[in-house]
């Protein structure tokens, strides 16, 4: 099973610069993409790849936020938000009931710049995000993924010491993303690879994707009682079309 995970900086954007060339040439079993910054009816007369099974979540603000899941296999469910009326009107779940395991894409809440959004990031969000995971998980194992938001170690990003408190580096987004997975869960891409230098987003000013000055802030998160069947995670920085890059994840399942 073939995932694949997207921040991309609005989709009807990225369809003027190869989406749908890129989904056809990838192949994946599903699609997760986040920051949508569109509602269905934006971009009805698109003709996606054909085969799979579509669901979206938008933000009640327009051009703001939101997910979308494309699955060939239907899932058993789908819901959207996590169940909080007051986390939930910007679009930034989608969850997947599969045989096996629960899929959610998410897109985190940015903490802003000058940390504007870090209380509600860390005290509101981040809270009961696990929380919601952790309901699931007491049915079934959960993969996760999509844009944290946070770069989680100092490998993770290029400067880590002139951002250490700049939003998505600042110590409480850190230690939330440690405090999640060591509620059971991993942090799939570095169970295959420990070196630094793989980013996922680039700032747009300085030329900074083609230097690699970046961050790896979108994440394939896995409960630990799927490990077994972690075949392969990696990174497509090659990928354009977006100021991230796809990351995707392959189970035996």
């Amino acid at each position: 099973m073939k995932l694949v995970s997207w921040n991309v900086n609005g989709i009807r954007a990225g369809l003027k610069k190869g989406l749908l060339e890129y989904m056809t040439a990838c192949d994946a079993d599903v699609f997760c993409f986040q920051e949508t910054k569109s509602h269905p009816g934006d971009v009805q007369h698109v003709k996606w790849p054909t085969g799979y099974h579509v669901y979206w979540n938008s933000a009640v603000k327009k051009g703001y936020s939101g997910t979308a899941l494309f699955s060939r296999i239907k899932p058993k469910s789908v819901s959207e938000g996590i169940g909080a009326p007051s986390h939930d009107a910007e679009g930034r779940v989608i969850t997947a009931e599969f045989k096996e395991f629960y899929l959610i894409t998410v897109y985190t809440p940015n903490s802003q710049r000058g940390l504007t959004r870090l209380d509600y990031r860390t005290k509101e969000w981040d809270p009961a995000f696990l929380s919601y995971l952790l309901a699931l998980e007491r049915k079934k194992p959960v993969v996760f993924c999509g844009d944290i938001n946070v770069a989680h170690q100092e490998i993770d990003l290029t400067n880590p010491k002139t951002n250490r408190r700049n939003a998505g580096f600042t110590d409480e987004e850190r230690k939330n993303f440690s405090d999640l997975l060591d509620r059971g869960y991993l942090d799939t891409f570095r169970t295959f690879t420990s070196e630094p230098g793989h980013h996922t987003w680039w700032s747009q000013m300085m030329n900074c994707r083609a230097r690699n000055i970046g961050w790896r802030v979108d994440y394939f998160v896995a409960s630990h009682k799927l490990k077994p069947a972690l075949k392969r995670a990696w990174i497509s920085p090659e990928v354009m079309g977006s100021d991230h890059c796809p990351v995707g994840l392959q189970l035996s399942l």
